[in-house]
């Protein structure tokens, strides 16, 4: 099995987050900034195997798609046209930066390093990414 990779995109820089090889952990891998993102992700997929992209989609409480959700889907047809044996699925990121933040402060993180953007992409990433997995773990 290959790994599962989670993509929370962001105008200015992303975080990034992957599976083990089972694909059982979610764990931070990096924040790249936006417009590096499909070169790193050609890179990644160069040296491990990647059964499939999980990007975060930007949702608003009324379920309509977020503003930022043309920067997302502008990306996401990047990806397939440069990546396109791997195929990518959306998931719900409402709230990730928010989980992202208090995860931060129970993990008893100084105010210095939660004031790191990048910091609160890759953890919201890896949010992302861990309720993927639940959420397959629970389907039938």
């Amino acid at each position: 099995m290959g790994r599962i990779v989670a993509i929370d995109y962001g105008r200015k820089r992303t975080g990034v987050a992957v599976t083990d090889t089972l694909q059982i952990i979610a764990n931070g891998l990096t924040t790249v900034p936006s417009g590096e993102l499909v070169k790193f992700l050609s890179d990644y997929v160069s040296k491990e195997p990647v059964d499939l992209f999980i990007v975060g989609q930007p949702k608003q409480m009324n379920n309509e798609p977020s503003e930022n959700m043309k920067y997302v889907e502008a990306f996401v047809s990047h990806l397939k046209r440069t990546i396109p044996h791997i195929p990518v699925e959306y998931y719900d990121e409402r709230f990730t930066s928010v989980m992202a933040h208090q995860a931060m402060l129970d993990g008893g993180l100084k105010k210095k390093k939660r004031q790191e953007k990048a910091l609160v992409d890759e953890i919201s990433a890896v949010i992302i990414l861990q309720a993927y997995l639940e959420s397959k773990k629970y389907k039938l």
